[in-house]
């Protein structure tokens, strides 16, 4: 049975002018919209007290689970202005079932998809004026579930909340970002074999930050990192999946093992590049696979995607000892980033039906 959702307005929402300010220069989660949408479970009673409220602070006990045992999923995704004056968030039902997988590793309920959605719909729909319309914007979509049952012991939240928040969003690396750096780890990784490494949680991005630290502390911005197991084989960035180009046109991304996530925007990328007539493979790839091609100019581009960044060109690569810098020409890359921003923002067609026009 689908949710049915209370409409509480926020009675001091902001003013047109102070929206209109922040769309102006929106950064990347900095300012949130006037509502949020909140629903409860609990083993009893399941799903229940659905509503979209005011956005604001949360009242926890200090003893409740999640601070204790990071049982905490989330997701992104984004919903775009469309020509027409419409507003469509893009493939929504695939990040619904991915946060079903997250939930199942992380011991959480199902959401079902259908909920998910209208959720969003719902939030979107009724902050429709923050969804900024300038190229390289969008509203961000930010839902999240934790573990809300009160008291310590190591076990199964029985009382769990989902959250939906919004944030207008410009580029993720900044207006002037061209090319981004890249460190790669070889003293931390970011998940093993039977790990939570596929889940989009919490604590995978908490166990990344010293890494990330390390990248920033040696000029780089963000982190690459390498299997558990061998210390070898490439894996994902901190935030993005990775991809490389080669001399002959072709595109690889280390495949799916387990402890990578499955993201929506690489799904997106394969297909779309598939479908400009590349070959793609995913399989794995060796680091030095990467170092040597770079050298000797077999492996021509090196580029990253997600939710946040869409796909970004990376332009150096560095490690303890050395670094390899990339070509500023970035063919691929952009070839299938303007694909993709384009079917965005509706001015493409839009032949796998991933748009979803918010109702």
């Amino acid at each position: 049975m689908a949710l049915e959702f209370a409409v509480e307005p926020n009675p001091a929402p902001a003013s047109d002018e102070g929206v209109a300010e922040v769309l102006r220069a929106p950064g990347f989660g900095r300012v949130f919209t006037d509502h949020m949408v909140l629903a409860k479970w609990t083993r009893d009673n399941g799903w229940h007290d659905a509503r979209l409220t005011s956005y604001g602070p949360l009242s926890l006990d200090p003893a409740t689970h999640v601070f204790h045992y990071a049982q905490s999923i989330f997701e992104g995704f984004k919903a775009y202005k469309q020509p027409d004056g419409s507003i469509a968030t893009f493939r929504p039902a695939a990040n619904g079932e991915r946060f079903i997988r997250s939930a199942k590793r992380m011991a959480l309920p199902a959401l079902p998809v259908a909920d998910f959605v209208a959720a969003s719909d719902l939030l979107v729909r009724q902050d429709a004026r923050w969804v900024p319309s300038s190229a390289e914007t969008s509203l961000y979509l930010r839902p999240f579930m934790m573990a809300t049952e009160v008291g310590l012991g190591v076990r199964p939240s029985g009382d769990v909340t989902f959250l939906l928040i919004a944030s207008p969003a410009g580029a993720y690396f900044g207006p002037d970002a061209k090319q981004v750096s890249i460190w790669i780890s070889e003293d931390f990784t970011r998940a093993a074999p039977g790990g939570t490494g596929a889940a989009k949680c919490a604590g995978n991005y908490a166990a990344s930050l010293v890494a990330q630290q390390e990248a920033i502390d040696n000029g780089c911005d963000q982190v690459l990192f390498l299997d558990a197991v061998e210390r070898r084989w490439v894996e994902e960035l901190g935030g993005m999946n990775v991809w490389v180009a080669y001399d002959d046109g072709s595109i690889a991304t280390p495949e799916l093992t387990g402890s990578i996530l499955e993201g929506v925007t690489r799904d997106t990328v394969l297909t779309l590049a598939r479908d400009a007539g590349r070959e793609v493979e995913e399989r794995r790839i060796d680091v030095d696979e990467i170092r040597k091609g770079i050298e000797s100019g077999r492996i021509t581009e090196v580029f990253a995607c997600g939710t946040a960044a869409v796909v970004s060109s990376i332009g150096r690569l560095a490690w303890n000892g050395g670094d390899v810098t990339l070509p500023a020409e970035t063919p691929v890359a952009q070839e299938i980033r303007n694909t993709l921003v384009g079917i965005q923002h509706g001015r493409l067609p839009d032949s796998h039906g991933w748009l979803h026009q918010v109702p």
